[in-house]
């Protein structure tokens, strides 16, 4: 597991790298295969929900990453308590796309209320099925 802490001033790209050198250590330190796509998955859905919430909520965010069952289980905290509310697709609508893109790279996705904020959890399969097809996913 891998936890960080995000400060108002560090910039979002850290959380990236930081979700980039945890799949890059699953691979080559523990020999836990991860596609390309998963690689490039954990990436973005770390950078979007980082991005989030620095952007809506005050102060701190942590990110937690954790390998589950052949998943990376992504957890981002910050100290808003509302929800975001996803919007319907809308190729007419420019940006506020990112939760819609979060929620179709991941296995699954959850929000909840914590006692102080709140955390939003997504998983990404870490091994594609052998027809290709995202593991998890229907084609």
């Amino acid at each position: 597991m891998s936890a960080l802490a995000f400060a108002d001033d560090q910039p979002v790209s850290e959380a990236r790298h930081a979700a980039r050198d945890f799949v890059t250590d699953l691979q080559a330190v523990h020999g836990i295969p991860v596609s390309g796509r998963a690689m490039g998955a954990v990436q973005l859905v770390v950078t979007e929900l980082v991005t989030n919430a620095r952007k809506y909520a005050p102060g701190p965010c942590l990110l937690n990453l954790e390998l589950v069952d052949g998943t990376v289980e992504i957890s981002v905290w910050d100290t808003e308590a509302t929800l975001p509310v996803p919007q319907s697709p809308d190729p007419g609508r420019v940006g506020q796309h990112g939760l819609e893109i979060v929620i179709a790279l991941c296995q699954s996705f959850e929000m909840r209320r914590e006692p102080v904020g709140k955390r939003i959890k997504a998983t990404i399969t870490l091994t594609d099925h052998p027809t290709g097809n995202p593991a998890g996913q229907v084609p």
